[in-house]
């Protein structure tokens, strides 16, 4: 058989063209502009002409190396101070989050504990909100005079000083990430638990051992493998967040990597901070590894056999009611009262000063006024927030699709090939988007898209670029989804679709896509609400013209507007939250069914 006619037979299924076209797309979008990324270290950039004496634009230079990791005292504030204090805050965030979702998914599934289905609920809620929601709520509530001269919440309640270590920098951001990251460590241990022979216990019990004993011996090297996955996705997740850390510790200068990065890419450093970009890839990608490596493990740990598992609740006796009313009332002051402190303080016109004689609904409905923020009119009658929330929704929706469709259809190719060098290749390339941190993507795409390559025009700063990469950055929750949908569709269904002779596009149409509605949904709403409360990935690459409500939000904060800043974060956890909710009721599909 001639190689055109091999060509024309393998090009003739449409699984093999989706794989191929992936492939080609995926290493356009993701290894080229890497490459872009890694020669911008090495490369005299408009802003260091003057500084870096006897080079021109554009020559070969080791100065961003040197003077980032080998500089002495320079090094040290520039790179090595963010570095530890990165590690720090992640390592406290998995131990907070570890702590935290692992004593709630025994409580839930172990436990004769009460109100289980609204607990279960309410743990998921901090996961869905945008993280940065708990950090403005934490600085609304607990920020000091000493910082800016405006006590909150707490301190005009109590008349208590909360002192800069409790209101800003290493304490607040990882308490703030670990209880958004908790969730994690609750549906991956919880699931786990749930399901888990309660023979293994029960003989134990039998054997006369003691409940700690049944948890140290049995229950813990059970989990283990979900415990590691947590801290391995805790820790990634927290090394490259941006929001939590510039919100609580840019006011005391407590600076991170990503912070950093944010701080030298927009000032006249840009090299610096595409170093600091492509080190945070490597200990991205290096720590995603170690976690592919762990799940794999995991499927040596049986939790469920052919025999009875039937759970003996452990009694909580006593501490049934306390520990009930107890986590209710946290995960309340979790998930509602932030939203209490947004609405309460967007509302004060004087900062600190919660009179009533001081509320206002200027801030919200008001013309302008030369005396607040500069004439800016209230958020509803405000042209730029409606322009940022139009942006918002269209670059969502956009997102949502392009990532959602091709999820599905990588998702039908790569089971359909499966075992197959390029369906590796595909499903392994799909996922790479999830190894990189927000903002290290960001800089990716600032890098690579700055300027025109051949018959690619520069693209940054207008709206093309944040749909570009906002589709690429969430193709993994959907692709996931996708596979996961298609492993669990039987091959039969199609067989007899194709025996009937119907095409491609209406089996899918009409056969595969309705047989899996919910689960493809799921792969659109994920990608749809992340981008909503996405700012990592955009803060690099935003214009004017091109900002979100995200981006509007930070500069407003940045600008000490904060009245502004709570109401349009308000506004953003409504419209997250109304979306999950409207989308779930009409069609099933829900965020937190991704999650996992």
């Amino acid at each position: 058989m001639g190689l055109s006619v091999r060509l024309r037979n393998f090009f003739n299924k449409p699984y093999n063209v989706i794989l191929v076209v992936l492939f080609i797309l995926l290493v356009l979008l993701t290894f080229i502009p890497m490459l872009s990324i890694i020669m911008d270290t090495f490369t005299v950039h408009s802003s260091e002409v003057m500084r870096i004496r006897g080079t021109h634009l554009g020559d070969f230079t080791l100065y961003h190396w040197r003077k980032v990791l080998f500089d002495g005292e320079n090094s040290l504030s520039i790179f090595y101070k963010p570095l530890v204090n990165t590690f720090a805050i992640s390592f406290a965030t998995c131990f907070i989050a570890i702590s935290f979702g692992g004593i709630m998914a025994w409580l839930i599934t172990r436990t004769n504990i009460k109100y289980k289905t609204m607990l279960s609920s309410l743990f998921v809620v901090p996961y869905i909100m945008p993280a940065w929601t708990l950090a403005l709520a934490w600085l609304d509530f607990f920020r000091n005079a000493l910082v800016g001269g405006i006590p909150g919440l707490f301190t005009t309640l109590t008349g208590i000083v909360t002192p800069n270590w409790f209101a800003y920098g290493f304490f607040p951001i990882s308490m703030v990430q670990g209880l958004h990251y908790a969730p994690f460590a609750y549906i991956l241990i919880g699931g786990i638990l749930k399901n888990m022979d309660a023979n293994l216990e029960e003989a134990a019990q039998l054997l006369h051992a003691s409940r700690w004993q049944i948890i140290k011996k049995i229950t813990l090297p059970m989990v283990k493998p979900a415990i590691l996955s947590t801290f391995l996705l805790a820790f990634s997740s927290s090394m490259s967040a941006f929001a939590v850390p510039a919100f609580l510790g840019m006011p005391v200068r407590y600076q991170v990597l990503t912070t950093q990065m944010y701080r030298t890419l927009q000032g006249l450093n840009p090299g610096y901070g595409y170093l600091m970009a492509l080190i945070l890839i490597i200990i991205g990608v290096s720590i995603m590894l170690i976690n592919q490596k762990v799940l794999d493990n995991r499927k040596s740990y049986t939790t469920i056999t052919g025999k009875s598992s039937n759970v003996a609740l452990y009694n909580l006796r006593s501490l049934r009611n306390p520990l009930s009313y107890g986590l209710m009332a946290v995960l309340l002051c979790v998930t509602v009262i932030p939203l209490i402190t947004f609405a309460i303080e967007s509302f004060v016109v004087e900062p600190g000063n919660y009179a009533l004689s001081n509320f206002s609904t200027v801030f919200w409905t008001g013309e302008g006024s030369v005396d607040i923020a500069n004439g800016e009119p209230g958020i509803l009658r405000n042209a730029s927030i409606f322009h940022g929330l139009l942006n918002s929704v269209m670059l969502s929706v956009i997102c949502a699709f392009f990532a959602g469709t091709v999820g599905i259809l990588s998702g039908y190719a790569i089971v359909h090939k499966k075992g197959t060098w390029l369906s590796s290749a595909v499903s392994h390339l799909t996922f790479f988007p999830y190894l990189l941190p927000s903002m290290a993507m960001g800089a990716i795409y600032l890098s690579f898209f700055s300027t025109p390559h051949g018959p690619i025009p520069a693209l940054y700063g207008t709206f093309t670029i944040l749909a570009l990469i906002g589709s690429v950055k969430y193709l993994p929750f959907a692709s996931k989804s996708g596979v996961n949908a298609m492993l669990q569709l039987g091959g039969q269904i199609e067989e007899a679709a194709v025996i009937m002779g119907i095409g491609w596009w209406k089996r899918m149409l009409r056969i595969i896509i309705p047989i899996q509605k919910t689960s493809f949904l799921s792969g659109y709403l994920l990608p749809y609400i992340s981008c909503m409360r996405e700012l990592s990935l955009f803060i690099l690459l935003i214009s004017p013209s091109t900002a979100v409500l995200t981006t509007m939000l930070f500069q407003y904060n940045e600008k000490g507007w904060n009245q502004y800043a709570n109401a349009i974060n308000l506004l953003i956890v409504v419209v997250v939250l109304l979306s999950n909710f409207v989308v779930n009721k009409l069609t099933g599909a829900s965020i937190d069914k991704g999650i996992g």
